[in-house]
C-alpha cells in the first residue's frame, strides 16, 4: 500500500482486544453523506496531532473514541498501511491536500471493566461522539463489516494481529 507519504494524513488505528479475544468495533454515527449502515463498523482511529508520537495519538484517540484508559500494549504493525478516499467523499470529509490516510496499527488488551466503554460520552464527555453503538467482534470478520475502500487495511490488520485475538490467557506477550 504504497504512494506518495505526502498526499495520506497521518493516522493511527486501534485494535482493542477483550480478555475473551475479540475486538471492540463502533458503528459509526450516520450522517447525511454515510447511507449504508452495512459497512458503518470500524475500530477506533484518527489522526496524529503535529509533534505527537504514534503511539502517544494511538492512547488519547482511543480515549477520545471510547473513553477507555485501561489498556495495555500488546503489538505494533511493522508497516503504515494507507487507503484512498473515493473521490467523491474526499472533498466532503477532509479540507487539504489529502487523498486517504496513513496509518499506523496498534493491538491493546482490554484490562478494564465494560462500564469503562462509553461511546456516547467519550473523553469523559469532552469530545464529540463518533460511534453511536459498539460490540465485541471476531477479528477475523471485521474486514467484512468496514466501508470496502478500507478493506485491504483490515485485512492486513486482522493478518497481523491475529495472534493477540485470543483469550488472554492463550496471548503471546508483545
Amino acid at each position: 500500500m504504497a504512494g506518495d507519504e505526502r498526499l495520506y494524513r497521518p493516522c493511527v488505528g486501534l485494535t482493542l482486544i477483550n480478555r475473551k479475544g475479540r475486538v471492540l468495533v463502533g458503528r459509526r454515527r450516520v450522517g447525511r453523506n454515510d447511507g449504508n449502515l452495512r459497512h458503518a463498523w470500524q475500530m477506533p482511529q484518527g489522526g496524529i496531532d503535529p509533534g505527537e508520537a504514534p503511539y502517544e495519538a494511538a492512547l488519547r484517540e482511543l480515549y477520545e473514541e471510547t473513553n477507555v484508559r485501561s489498556v495495555t500494549l500488546l503489538g505494533e504493525a511493522p508497516e503504515w498501511l494507507n487507503y484512498d478516499i473515493p473521490t467523491p467523499l474526499a472533498g466532503l470529509e477532509w479540507k487539504g491536500p489529502y487523498v486517504g490516510q496513513r496509518q499506523k496499527w496498534f493491538a491493546f488488551r482490554f484490562v478494564g471493566d465494560e462500564s469503562e466503554i462509553d461511546v456516547e460520552r467519550p473523553g469523559g464527555g469532552r469530545h464529540k461522539p463518533e460511534f453511536g453503538a459498539w460490540r465485541w467482534e471476531r477479528l477475523a470478520r471485521v474486514p467484512e463489516l468496514i466501508v470496502p475502500f478500507k478493506r485491504a487495511v483490515y485485512e492486513e490488520v486482522a493478518k497481523v494481529f491475529a495472534r493477540y485475538a485470543v483469550p488472554a490467557e492463550a496471548s503471546p506477550k508483545s
